[in-house]
Order: structure tokens, then C-alpha cells, then sequence
């Protein structure tokens, strides 16, 4: 995990928040049928509907998070799916520690 790239990904309020609704997702987010949230994760429409931007965009941003290691993707059917990676965060955390301590 490099932190200037952790750092950067974590410079954007939307890409903040969309780590912040994961973490409760079912507080944020309309689940698909049959899709639990907590397990598998959000669908990119329902985070676009959310940020009420493009898809483009906001797939970008999850791609972002995802290539940093802070989210972990899941692919069912058209769909993909995106939840936090606990333990890459908890790294995340350690490193911004480190860095500036």
C-alpha cells in the first residue's frame, strides 16, 4: 500500500463518502433483490444515484478506492459490487499514522 496513493484517493469528499456509506450500507443504500449488502456489497447504480453524478464518474472513484485496496469488488450477472476491505482500511489507518507521527 503506497501512501501517497491512499493519500490521494482519500482527497476527495465524494470518494470519502462513498467509504463512509459502506460502512453501514444498509443505512444509505436500497439493496437488490437478493443481495445483501453487508456481504456482497453496492452496485455502482445505487452509488451513482446516491452522489447524483455520472456513471462515469462515479465509477471512477470506486475504481480508485479499489486500486488503492480499500474496496473489494464482486462481480454477479451486469453487475459489480463494491464493499470496504476492513483490513486494508485498518492498514490505510497505520500508514497515515506512521507517515505524520
Amino acid at each position: 500500500m503506497e501512501a501517497l496513493e491512499v493519500f490521494k484517493a482519500l482527497s476527495n469528499e465524494s470518494r470519502l463518502q462513498i467509504l463512509q456509506w459502506l460502512k453501514e450500507p444498509e443505512n444509505h443504500f436500497t439493496p437488490h433483490e437478493g443481495i445483501d449488502m453487508r456481504k456482497i456489497g453496492v452496485c455502482v447504480c445505487q452509488v451513482t444515484e446516491r452522489l447524483n453524478m455520472t456513471q462515469s464518474t462515479a465509477s471512477q472513484y470506486l475504481m480508485i478506492l479499489h486500486r488503492t485496496g480499500l474496496l473489494k469488488t464482486e462481480r454477479i450477472g451486469k453487475y459489480t459490487y463494491y464493499k470496504r476491505d476492513e483490513e486494508k482500511i485498518r492498514e490505510a489507518i497505520a500508514l497515515l499514522k506512521r507517515e505524520i507521527e
